[in-house]
């Protein structure tokens, strides 16, 4: 077989099977524009790294993932088209509206991403300026939005397929009800995470507590079922959010000071040292530089007690630390002490006196031995 004849048989062979050189011109093509596309991108992004804006960078870095699933979708979506087109089979005829679902996937897992993206790059550039930032609001927004963005993207799908959105809604206006009634828990607690988000009664990283349930810890996560606690033995805490919509909650770390509250007693003896050691202690509170003096401070006798003469000191320290607080309040005690030691006094403790009326004697046991006893 002379070379011509070997170059007619294989543009025979090609004109015959020209779909299946279309499909690998298809799926090349598509591994060229992934490659070509990732690069771009990443070269983008690194530049828009340096630049003061959040947005650009985050809209560069959400399309990297879902721009390559993109061109493969749609890169495959046309060769199965072409396949079906020479193969004539049924099941090839159906890849246009799971294409188009699939794109619309893509662009709700974008939109999703780019969400996740800026609420990081907000939070971190308030960070590096140490501006305020307020997570538990970045959240809830950030939810919001994504639960937005899902909800709009499974109505679009189901209208893309063929089904009424106008009866799927009917559907839910009725099928709500029974939901209501068999997940009435789970939107108990829906709606109680979503006044959480609204009320604000504490935030991620603040320290909360119940008097009326066994509640107290640092609050790091607050999710739309539950809320996550940590406790000060370092042990996770799961609070339903419907649960803080019934109790009491107490929220210290948006206290304003700290209280110190402590009663004194000296004794009986330094009875006319007291208004002394008074006058010394409240002079000490107004000029110690950790005491707020804009708010209440009181050093007053207080009490006859059954072994002492009892005062107390009422004031508030700057700082609501709670490690710092105790230091504060350590110095404080102890130059109350100093006070009452520099006045010759001492602080009072529990004691008894037994008067003994006259005419009772001891008796001992004479030093011969003889086992007489006699009256000295």
């Amino acid at each position: 077989m002379e070379f011509t004849d070997i170059v007619k048989s294989l543009r025979t062979l090609a004109g015959e099977h020209f779909w299946i050189t279309q499909v690998f011109v298809v799926i090349f093509v598509c591994l060229l524009l992934a490659f070509i596309q990732k690069v771009l991108l990443r070269r983008l992004h690194d530049k828009l790294l340096k630049t003061r804006y959040v947005w650009d960078d985050a809209l560069v870095d959400a399309m990297r993932g879902p721009v390559t699933v993109f061109i493969w979708l749609v890169g495959i979506a046309f060769a199965v088209q072409i396949v079906g087109y020479e193969t004539e089979y049924p099941l090839f005829q159906a890849v246009e509206p799971l294409r188009d679902v699939g794109i619309i996937a893509v662009i709700a897992w974008f939109t999703i991403r780019f969400i996740k993206v800026a609420q990081d790059n907000i939070r971190n550039k308030r960070i590096r300026r140490g501006e305020t930032y307020d997570p538990t609001t970045a959240d809830a927004v950030s939810k919001l939005l994504i639960i937005s963005v899902v909800i709009t993207a499974a109505l679009v799908m189901l209208q893309t397929l063929g089904f009424s959105i106008s009866g799927v809604l009917a559907f839910g206006g009725v099928g709500g009800i029974a939901m209501g009634f068999a997940a009435r828990d789970l939107l108990a607690n829906f709606f109680g995470g979503l006044m959480i988000y609204l009320d604000r009664p504490f935030a991620v990283g603040e320290w909360v507590r119940s008097p009326d349930r066994d509640i107290e810890g640092t609050v790091e996560e607050i999710g739309w079922r539950l809320t996550r606690i940590r406790t000060f033995d370092k042990r996770p805490l799961y609070v339903p959010n419907a649960a803080f919509t019934t109790i009491t909650l107490q929220n210290p770390s948006r206290m304003t000071n700290r209280r110190i509250f402590e009663t004194i007693g000296v004794r009986y003896d330094d009875a006319q040292k007291l208004n002394g050691i008074l006058e010394d202690v409240r002079s000490m509170l107004k000029d110690h530089e950790d005491i707020d003096q804009g708010q209440l401070m009181m050093v007053y006798f207080n009490e006859f007690a059954a072994s002492s003469l009892d005062f107390f000191v009422y004031c508030f320290t700057r700082t609501t630390a709670w490690a710092e607080y105790h230091r504060v309040k350590e110095d404080v005690l102890f130059r109350i002490m100093d006070i009452i030691l520099a006045h010759g006094a001492e602080v009072a403790f529990p004691t008894s006196t037994l008067h003994v009326p006259d005419g009772i004697g001891i008796w001992e046991e004479p030093a011969t031995g003889t086992g007489q006893n006699e009256q000295r």
